[in-house]
C-alpha cells in the first residue's frame, strides 16, 4: 500500500490529506490567520511557513513525512505544458517562484518538492490550470493579437474524465468526451482520446457563471471600456468578479436562486435557464469539435449538484451522447490519483522545461 501526501494550497488556508493508495485516510483544513500572513510581502515567501503547519499537522496525526511515499501538490501558474502527473525538480520549483502571476497554488509544488527532498521520494503536480493540449486551428479567435489560449479547470476535468473511463471497463485514451465543469467560472472541452483538444478560456469566454460573464458582445464591451465610466480594473472586475448571475441577481448563491424560482421569481428561472441555455450550446459547439463522435458527456463541478441546471442541460444536449455527473471538485483525490499512476506504471511522470 502506498501512502501520498496530497497539499491544495489556497490563499487563506492549506488543504492536506492523506491516502493510501486511492483511499483518504484523512483531510485537514489548515487555516492561516491575516495577522500571520501579514508579515509575507509575497505568497511565495509563506512556504517556509506553511511547511512548518503541514509539518505540525502531520505530527498531530502521530505520523513522520519519512512514512510517505510520494508528496503531490497543486499545479501553479506555468507555462503551457500537456495533460498528466509531473515530477518537481529544482527547475520546476524555480519556475514556481518566478511564475508570471502569483497565486497561491504556485505554493502546491515547492512545498511538495521541499517536504519530500530530505526523504528521498518523488514530488508531484498534475493538471495545472495552464494544461494546454489545444489543437492549432482552435488557436485562431479572428485576429492574430488576439489569440485563444488555454486555461481551465484541468485537474478535475481529467480526473472525471478517468473516473468515467473507469466505470466504462476502458482507458481514458479510447474515449471522446465533452467534460464541463461548472463552478464560479465554467470550462467546457472536447477531450480526444485523452487529449483535451480544446476549451473555452473560463477567464475570456464561453457561458457566463454565477459571477463571470462568458463571452459577451466585443464592440459593446470595447465602447463599455473607453466609455470614461470604468477603469481597466472595474472592467476586469465587472467581467470576472461581478458579471453573470451576480449582474442580473445579485447573489452567486445557484441555491439562493432555486429557492426564489420556487417561490415564483420569473426573472431567476430565466436567467438559470439562460445559463443552463449557454451551456448547452457550448456543448454542442464542441460535439463539432469531435465530428459528433462522443462517447459521454461529463458535468462535474459545484454547479452539477442543481438538478435544475443538469435537467435543463440534458435536456438540450442528450441527442449528442448520454450524460455522467460528478457533483462537486474532489481536487485532493485528483491530485493523488494522478501520483498513484505513475507509482503503479500505468502512466510516466513528465518533466517540466517551460
Amino acid at each position: 500500500m502506498r501512502k501520498i501526501l496530497a497539499i491544495n494550497p489556497g490563499s487563506t488556508s492549506t488543504k492536506i490529506a492523506l491516502f493510501e493508495d486511492s483511499t483518504c485516510l484523512w483531510k485537514e483544513v489548515i487555516e492561516h490567520p491575516a495577522e500571520e500572513l501579514r508579515g509575507f510581502s509575497r505568497i511565495n515567501e509563506q512556504y517556509p511557513y506553511r511547511k512548518m503547519k503541514i509539518r505540525e499537522t502531520f505530527e498531530q496525526h502521530g505520523l513522520s513525512i519519512d512514512s510517505l511515499d510520494a508528496v503531490v501538490g497543486r499545479g501553479g501558474i506555468l507555462s503551457p505544458l500537456p495533460g498528466g502527473t509531473f515530477l518537481v525538480d529544482e527547475y520546476m520549483v524555480n519556475s514556481l517562484h518566478n511564475a508570471i502571476s502569483e497565486h497561491a497554488s504556485n505554493l502546491g509544488g515547492i512545498l511538495a518538492y521541499s517536504l519530500a527532498e530530505k526523504t528521498k521520494i518523488p514530488a508531484y503536480i498534475v493538471n495545472p490550470v495552464t494544461v494546454d493540449e489545444m489543437e492549432p486551428i482552435a488557436r485562431l479567435s479572428g485576429h492574430p493579437e488576439l489569440p485563444r489560449f488555454s486555461l481551465s479547470h484541468a485537474l478535475n476535468m481529467k480526473a472525471v474524465a478517468h473516473k468515467v473511463a473507469d466505470r466504462l471497463g476502458l482507458s481514458y485514451r479510447e474515449l471522446n468526451l465533452i467534460v464541463v465543469h461548472l463552478g464560479t467560472g465554467i470550462s467546457v472541452s472536447p477531450h480526444r482520446k485523452g487529449r483535451m483538444i480544446d476549451v473555452n478560456n473560463a477567464n475570456n469566454e464561453g457561458p457566463f457563471a454565477p459571477e463571470r460573464c462568458g463571452t459577451v458582445p466585443a464592440i459593446s464591451l470595447v465602447k463599455m471600456c473607453f466609455s470614461g465610466k470604468y477603469t481597466e480594473k472595474e472592467v476586469i472586475s465587472l467581467l470576472n468578479r461581478e458579471g453573470g448571475i451576480y449582474a442580473y441577481l445579485g447573489t452567486k448563491d445557484v441555491r439562493e436562486v432555486e429557492k426564489r424560482i420556487n417561490a415564483g421569481d420569473e426573472k431567476s428561472r430565466l436567467v438559470l435557464d439562460a445559463l443552463s441555455y449557454q451551456v448547452a450550446k457550448e456543448i454542442g459547439a464542441m460535439a463539432t469539435v469531435l465530428a459528433g463522435q462522443v462517447d459521454r458527456i461529463v458535468l462535474t463541478g459545484g454547479l452539477a449538484y442543481s438538478k435544475f441546471v443538469t435537467q435543463a442541460i440534458n435536456q438540450r444536449v442528450q441527442f449528442i451522447a448520454p450524460i455522467e455527473i460528478f457533483p462537486g471538485e474532489e481536487e485532493m483525490e485528483a491530485l493523488a490519483l494522478g501520483a498513484l499512476r505513475v507509482i503503479e506504471g500505468e502512466e510516466q511522470a513528465q518533466i517540466y522545461r517551460g
